[in-house]
């Protein structure tokens, strides 16, 4: 595992965006994994920045969500593909039929998740995975007590998650941590204080299921970046 650690958030993007743009130069045929929160809002902003100014396009790109709350549509504004719509897939070139999200409002959740993972087999794997993390380790909505070897599937949001995504269901969909270990090439983001224990554990700690995130430290090319905030524990 690598680990980066820069001034600020601003920099976090900037860093990450660098990264991402020098893999679609290398593979315009790229298959992204994609994050939400508010740590993805500057790199969004600064990968929209990038398309404009003709550093890279998406016209080729396939994307694949992590998650997505569940009982939710996709024109839901407390949706995250509304939240992609807003932050991005509007504002660069890439193709409607390349963009591929979970369901929330799907009548049969266990067929949604195993056409999902089918659908990312069909598209040869991701090959470069976009992670936040939350205040208690959690990666996608895998949530601390998940399974190594959790697949894609509904799951109970805890109390701390909730409170910090705001009034959102209880449930959601999102990628188990065996999809998401099966990723080429992975980038986790972080900054601020308030994420400082959560890196600590994940960087500095035991490889233990109480902290999803720590799972990284076994995939061979995983890279933190983070600011100073985040880091301040380490």
């Amino acid at each position: 595992m690598k680990l980066i650690i820069v001034k600020n958030a601003e920099e976090v993007a900037l860093e990450a965006v660098e990264l991402v743009c020098r893999e679609i130069k290398k593979n315009p045929n790229l298959v992204l994994g994609l994050a939400t929160g508010k740590t993805m809002i500057p790199f969004y902003k600064e990968l929209v920045l990038a398309y404009k100014n003709s550093k890279i396009g998406f016209s080729e790109i396939k994307s694949f969500n992590l998650d997505e709350y569940a009982g939710l549509n996709e024109n839901d504004k407390k949706s995250f593909r509304y939240f992609m719509d807003m932050n991005f897939f509007n504002k660069v070139n890439i193709k409607k039929e390349n963009i591929h999200f979970l369901n929330g409002s799907s009548d049969d959740i266990k067929f949604e998740c195993e056409n999902y993972e089918k659908e990312i087999k069909k598209s040869w794997g991701i090959d470069l995975q976009i992670l936040g993390i939350g205040r208690d380790g959690h990666i996608g909505f895998n949530e601390p007590g998940s399974s190594f070897k959790s697949r894609t599937r509904k799951v109970k949001l805890s109390d701390i998650t909730r409170k910090d995504n705001g009034d959102v269901s209880k449930y959601a969909l999102t990628m188990g941590l065996a999809i998401i270990m099966q990723a080429k090439k992975i980038i986790l983001l972080a900054n601020g204080k308030h994420k400082a224990d959560a890196i600590s554990m994940a960087v500095r700690g035991k490889i233990d299921e109480k902290v999803p995130a720590s799972i990284l430290k076994k995939h061979k090319d995983a890279t933190f970046i983070i600011d100073k905030a985040a880091a301040d524990k380490l």
